[in-house]
């Protein structure tokens, strides 16, 4: 795998990770440097792990992995996208959506990385065989994800206090048609 080819692979994995990231971002009533940061380091985080875990399962799980990473993914990103929606027009006290709780960026950051952990199978099946191998492309992917999401969370932050109606929906929206188009990507 050539240095191109692993900022490619690297960019592709974090444009996921941008879109969620925008969508938190859209939710947050003020830039908060600290949000961001916690976002974007979960994000490049398991964007990196993610790839980890597939090439160290691919002997064992690969077969498991391929046929349902798709549809897990898809799972959390309609089931969140579906809460923001709906939490978009709810009182402000029945918003659950809240993209500064640990929880919901650990599980936005999984439903993003999943995809990854077939990128880690692919590792194996070109040959990249040893860590030594895998190193940089687990970094690259990882601080490309980092690097991404940080921008997104700012992007969407600036949209959404320009916007002077509830954005959630919005959010929401985002989501389910990037848990669709993960779907589809997979089926096709």
């Amino acid at each position: 795998m050539t240095n191109l080819e692993i900022w490619l692979t690297a960019i592709a994995l974090a444009a996921d990770s941008f879109t969620v990231a925008i969508a938190g971002g859209l939710t947050l009533k003020r830039i908060s440097l600290r949000h961001f940061l916690t976002i974007a380091f979960f994000f490049g985080l398991f964007q990196a792990v993610m790839p980890l875990l597939g090439w160290m399962g691919s002997i064992y799980f690969h077969h498991f992995i391929e046929q349902y990473d798709h549809w897990i993914a898809f799972a959390i990103l309609v089931f969140l996208g579906v809460k923001m929606i709906r939490d978009g027009f709810g009182d402000e006290e029945e918003r659950h959506f809240d993209p500064t709780k640990l929880a919901m960026v650990l599980t936005l950051s999984l439903a993003v990385s999943i995809d990854a952990l077939a990128v880690g199978i692919s590792f194996v099946c070109i040959g990249m065989n040893t860590l030594e191998h895998i190193a940089f492309p687990l970094f690259a992917i990882g601080i490309t994800s980092f690097v991404f999401a940080l921008g997104g969370c700012f992007i969407g932050s600036l949209i959404g206090n320009k916007l002077k109606f509830p954005v959630e929906p919005f959010g929401g929206a985002v989501l389910l048609i990037l848990g669709f188009k993960i779907l589809l990507e997979h089926i096709m």
